[in-house]
């Protein structure tokens, strides 16, 4: 998708720093020599505040891009709402992500990211990962920072990176419409 201006203006779906960044760091990489402005605005998942199913998980990124959508004017619009599940191969948190235009919508998901059964036991009692991951690691609102990726991984991965991984995967079809 080509832009004859010099500024794209994106809206994310939160105001979460992490996923404003993200954002913001995968359409400065597709558009280099374009100005990003991004900005993260509250719009409401409509879901639990810890989705607990890959469908719930979906549903509430597709939620906030259509809040964006009905409520700002912007090039590109997009969500990223992070759940979790309990797969065959056993408990897992990963993201949806949501990016939109006024023409095309297109859904993209991170990698899953193994959690102790444990903790996926106390989330199905309605405990949220961001505040329960800080508990279990003495840490303070890790979900604005490294996310519970950056605090199994020891550092080596981080929420941003993969909110950015499965956003840039995402934009594959703004980048080639003539194929999609």
């Amino acid at each position: 998708m080509e832009f004859e201006k010099e500024t794209i203006v994106a809206v994310v779906g939160s105001k979460n720093p992490v996923k404003v960044k993200a954002f913001k760091d995968t359409l400065a990489r597709i558009y280099p020599h374009k100005q990003i402005e991004c900005r993260g605005v509250d719009a409401p998942s409509l879901v639990s505040e810890q989705p607990m199913s890959e469908k719930e998980t979906y549903q509430g990124a597709v939620n906030r891009v259509n809040f964006c959508q009905s409520h700002f004017d912007a090039d590109f619009y997009a969500a990223m709402e992070g759940g979790v599940d309990n797969f065959a191969y056993g408990p897992a948190t990963f993201a949806f992500v949501v990016v939109s235009t006024d023409a095309k919508l297109q859904v993209g998901r991170s990698a899953n990211l193994p959690i102790p059964e444990s903790v996926f036991q106390q989330l199905s009692q309605g405990e949220e990962l961001g505040p329960l991951m800080d508990q279990l690691f003495g840490t303070s609102n890790v979900k604005q920072k490294g996310g519970a990726i950056g605090l199994l991984t020891n550092g080596l991965e981080t929420r941003g990176g993969n909110y950015t991984q499965a956003l840039t995967l995402a934009m594959a079809p703004f980048l080639h419409a003539d194929r999609f």
